[in-house]
């Protein structure tokens, strides 16, 4: 049986920010005539898997090459007990997607929990729980989705939620082994199907020398004619005033990311918008890249609820990263956690 454990763990693409871990406890909390009232989350989702995932005995070498001899690629889904995203992913990406045919003919799905505490096996030698898996994955997102080929390679990934018919566009790129000689972009791309007209918004600035940006937050906002949620950021997020209050402290910038715009990087460097997009390693569009001082802070580069979205704002606008230098979700919990004390609900799917 081939080794596949080494190429999981060190070919795995990181991801860049986290879902909160949040305190589930806290939405459990009870009153008492002394106590001051206690706020709770509300909006925590338990995922239901399709029957047809793969019942797994968590041996993930066996199962590769199961999954290889079916011609199939394996994904390893990665969630986290109640998840909004992860339910609300597998509900409209596996369970009833028009496509769900084609993930049982292309795919065999393996689930496993970030904090779970169930064995996995790697190889012959080394077994580790899964929340340990998921940490050396570098799997700070949930849902995190991995595609691996017949050789254990993770070959693409999908951190965080993502509407059906851009993760059509993943499941397509994985199941013609276009990895083989382009990158998701350039597979995207090639499509040529899109139709996106480039939205304005107030706020957006047009400056491509970036790193003239000192003294304030800059957000590059990419974009391309291919971008199929970008219609719903603008009409959703980017017209709500909470999100312009939370951009407010920012200078907003958009970038075509097939474009070859001359620009330079927030650190003084000469080149393109789409080799800015490359170079950033960005497959998926619309996505917020959030500066401070010529440095990269935090990005969004998925779908997120509305108390998520502003809370990565403020993490850069307000630089909360200075108190909370590790994730921006660290000072969303803490947020979080404030509001709850104080007897608020939190509702984190509110839009």
């Amino acid at each position: 049986m081939p080794k596949h454990r080494s190429r999981i763990l060190a070919l795995s693409m990181g991801a860049l920010l986290s879902l909160p871990l949040l305190a589930q406890g806290a939405a459990d909390a009870t009153e008492t005539e002394m106590a001051p009232p206690v706020g709770k989350i509300l909006g925590a989702r338990q995922s239901v898997h399709p029957d047809w995932f793969k019942e797994s005995f968590l041996d993930i070498d066996e199962d590769i090459d199961e999954a290889a001899e079916l011609g199939k690629h394996m994904i390893l889904l990665l969630e986290m007990n109640g998840c909004p995203y992860c339910a609300r992913m597998i509900e409209e990406n596996f369970a009833q997607a028009s496509y769900r045919d084609f993930i049982r003919e292309k795919f065999d799905v393996i689930v496993l929990n970030v904090q779970g505490d169930r064995e996995v096996a790697l190889d012959a030698e080394t077994s580790l729980p899964e929340k340990e898996v998921a940490r050396q994955l570098g799997v700070r997102y949930t849902p995190t989705v991995i595609f691996l080929n017949a050789r254990g390679e993770p070959v693409a990934r999908v951190d965080g939620y993502r509407n059906a018919a851009d993760f059509k566009r993943v499941l397509d790129y994985v199941a013609a082994r276009a990895y083989e000689t382009q990158t998701l972009a350039e597979f995207i791309a090639a499509e040529g199907t899109g139709d996106y007209s480039f939205r304005p918004h107030p706020r957006i600035q047009s400056i491509t020398n970036l790193s003239t940006v000192k003294d304030q937050p800059l957000a590059v906002l990419f974009e391309d004619a291919q971008c199929v949620a970008c219609n719903a950021l603008h009409d959703g997020h980017l017209s709500a005033p909470v999100v312009d209050a939370a951009l407010a402290p920012f200078v907003l910038v958009r970038l075509d990311a097939h474009a070859e715009t001359p620009i330079t990087t927030p650190d003084g460097r000469q080149t393109t918008a789409r080799a800015f997009a490359d170079e950033l390693d960005i497959d998926y569009r619309p996505t917020l890249v959030l500066y401070d001082q010529g440095r990269e802070i935090a990005r969004i580069a998925n779908e997120l609820y509305r108390y998520h979205f502003v809370g990565i704002l403020e993490y850069v606008g307000q630089r909360q990263y200075q108190k909370y230098p590790d994730s921006p979700f660290d000072y969303i919990n803490a947020k979080t956690a404030e509001r709850i004390a104080a007897g608020q609900d939190v509702d984190i799917t509110a839009d």
